[in-house]
């Protein structure tokens, strides 16, 4: 064996070279974490921003007084409500309380149901009587010209948008289904029901809320 690939072998063997080669990679894995934690306390206060402003224009979108309404800051999503969504088929994933001139006027609940093609996102509101004021896709993955009939509020042939049938309806109504009490946009079937799922979720989560 040469002298040379003996050196070679005797350095990256050498514990000091080892050692050397473990602080510096150390070092370098605290100045990236610094660099992105820095990053992060710039940015996260922008996307916060960016979110919430958001989230206030869907649940202006499904509110019966859209200028004179306020939100208060997420409510604290109990077992009951949770398990009171699951048990309509949906998920809750935020609640906010509607104001209007600074008195109760209902909620507002962002829930999560299966669509055709995953799941449907949706802002739902009810008014203080738990009667529905509106619903507003926030996010979905439906397929275009068939499931976003649903997501886009196209007219039923009555004229009614699809998501606009919702409005007025309530827990006196029963559970909403789809060919009972709920009309779906032609071809999209499974869309509709989806939609349908997410405002039963909501209503049996205001049913518990009093």
């Amino acid at each position: 064996m040469s002298n040379e690939v003996k050196t070679k072998e005797k350095v990256d063997m050498d514990p000091k070279y080892i050692i050397k080669l473990t602080v510096t990679l150390f070092v370098t894995c605290v100045i990236v974490a610094g660099l992105l934690g820095a990053v992060n306390m710039v940015t996260a206060p922008n996307i916060a921003a960016i979110n919430k402003e958001k989230t206030e224009t869907a649940m202006k979108a499904v509110v019966a007084d859209p200028d004179n309404s306020t939100f208060s800051d997420a409510l604290e999503l109990t077992d009951e409500m949770t398990s009171a969504a699951l048990g309509a088929g949906g998920t809750l994933t935020e609640a906010y309380e509607v104001q209007v001139g600074g008195e109760p006027a209902g909620y507002a609940f962002k829930v999560v149901a299966s669509g055709s093609q995953g799941n449907i996102e949706m802002m739902v509101g009810l008014d203080a009587d738990g009667i529905v004021t509106g619903v507003s896709v926030v996010d979905s993955s439906e397929t275009a010209g068939i499931g976003t009939k649903v997501t886009g509020n196209e007219p039923l042939s009555s004229g009614v948008g699809v998501l606009d049938q919702f409005i007025g309806k309530s827990a006196a109504d029963g559970t909403l289904t789809v060919g009972s009490n709920v009309v779906a946009i032609t071809g999209a079937t499974v869309s509709t029901k989806g939609v349908t799922t997410g405002v039963n979720a909501a209503l049996a989560v205001d049913a518990v809320m009093g």
